[in-house]
């Protein structure tokens, strides 16, 4: 049976094996939102420190990125490439894990699958600014229209009274979870073409450590955790931070990245339907609409900075 998979996987054409490989990374990444809130609980029955969730999960990673940079005699980074690696380990093996971690004990996997929808967006914008392209008028609005529409949901999701000043600081603690992402992408990106991709995730966990290693010891439980919370936490180690990059950036290598890259827009749908099963969360019709909206905002901005390069 695997034989035959293998055989008819290699059949088929460069771009069929990207867009299959993309697919399997998004559902990878879709499930690190439902396996994150396991980790850490909710609010009134937590499980994991989002800090121990967070140092813990980089210190796994960088652990498999030992072995595989020793067995693969990878040679160290040059002198330029330490400072965007910095950059991408704050970004992506810090910040936007920490921030997600924070925000997931307070709101439910959906509510934050719609305002992390603004990732590819948000990337194509900082990638705009780093490499100084001109982006279309057309980009712009699409990305304004999006933020807008994370807004308004933040607005109608927050309810009335307190819960709108505790809801406000939860989200904006999701959208700069999405700007320190978008960061770590871009910079990342800077030495792709010469360190190579897996070598980038790999760098960016290992010097890490200095930080995610003492961070994950001082955080260590002291009390009990649940199961499922240690099967989440090992989850975003294993598959979120290290090989679930590997499946997306083989996808990208194989197709033509273009057209590949618009796989993302599933992502937060992935972590919806994930949510379902796993964490017992309902979709409601206001949740499906907005994130259906904000992923066909995404899309179109997408394609108008693709025209404009």
């Amino acid at each position: 049976m695997t034989t035959s998979l293998s055989q008819y996987f290699d059949a088929r054409s460069p771009q069929t094996k990207g867009f299959c490989l993309g697919l399997l990374a998004m559902a990878l990444f879709g499930l690190t939102l439902p396996m994150t809130r396991m980790a850490v609980g909710p609010e009134m029955t937590p499980q994991l420190s989002p800090w121990f969730v967070t140092f813990g999960r980089a210190v796994v990673a960088a652990i498999l990125s030992i072995v595989l940079l020793v067995l693969t005699r990878s040679p160290w980074p040059e002198r330029t490439q330490w400072l965007p690696l910095i950059a991408a380990a704050l970004g992506n093996a810090i910040g936007y894990p920490l921030l997600l971690a924070l925000a997931l004990r307070s709101v439910t996997t959906s509510h934050a699958a719609v305002i992390t929808a603004l990732l590819p967006l948000s990337t194509s914008m900082f990638a705009a600014w780093r490499f100084r392209q001109r982006a279309s008028t057309g980009f712009w609005v699409c990305a304004a229209v999006g933020t807008g529409l994370v807004a308004i949901y933040s607005l109608v999701k927050s309810g009335q009274g307190q819960l709108v000043f505790q809801a406000a600081w939860v989200d904006l603690l999701l959208l700069a979870a999405v700007i320190a992402a978008s960061i770590g992408y871009v910079q990342g990106a800077l030495i792709t073409p010469t360190l190579g991709a897996e070598r980038v995730i790999c760098w960016v966990t290992v010097i890490s450590l200095p930080v995610t290693l003492p961070g994950a010891l001082l955080s260590w439980p002291s009390t009990p955790a649940s199961p499922g919370a240690w099967v989440g936490f090992a989850y975003v180690g294993v598959f979120s931070m290290w090989i679930a990059f590997f499946a997306w950036y083989r996808a990208l290598a194989f197709g033509n990245a273009v057209q590949v890259s618009q796989v993302q827009l599933l992502q937060p749908f992935f972590a919806m339907l994930f949510a379902v099963p796993l964490l017992g969360e309902a979709l409601d019709a206001s949740t499906l609409v907005f994130s259906a909206t904000v992923v066909l905002a995404v899309y179109l901005g997408k394609r108008f900075s693709n025209r404009s390069q």
